[in-house]
């Protein structure tokens, strides 16, 4: 049988790291309160350091940073695929400018020119 993942507030994990920090509990002595790990708290406390404002910000929910990052990858999958479309399709398509046949060299030879038209 699977186990549910528990999930915390932001005001718990904000508490849990004031035990550690304010308090001068360890780690694992206030996991062991809490009934948590300790490198939970510890991960807790290490993104209170990093950027108080973004830390914790829920389920689903990116920082500014994250979401950028986001919409980038998303941009550039997009352009790889156009890309490969681009790569892939046929030389004489309806989108081509100008298209130009060649004769061989041995045509040329007797005379005959290539022939270059536009595609409307």
């Amino acid at each position: 049988m699977k186990k549910e993942r528990r999930t915390f507030s932001q005001e718990f994990k904000q508490e849990a790291v004031a035990l550690v920090v304010e308090h001068g509990y360890s780690c694992a002595a206030a996991g062991r309160s809490l009934g948590i790990r300790g490198n939970l708290i510890g991960r807790w406390k290490h993104q209170l350091e990093e950027d108080a404002s973004d830390a914790f910000p829920g389920k689903g929910k990116r920082t500014a940073e994250q979401q950028r990052i986001h919409e980038l990858e998303t941009e550039c999958r997009r352009l790889r695929m156009e890309k490969e479309i681009l790569k892939n399709r046929p030389c004489g398509s309806a989108t081509a400018h100008r298209i130009e046949t060649r004769a061989p060299l041995h045509w040329l030879r007797a005379g005959t020119m290539a022939v270059s038209f536009l595609v409307m």
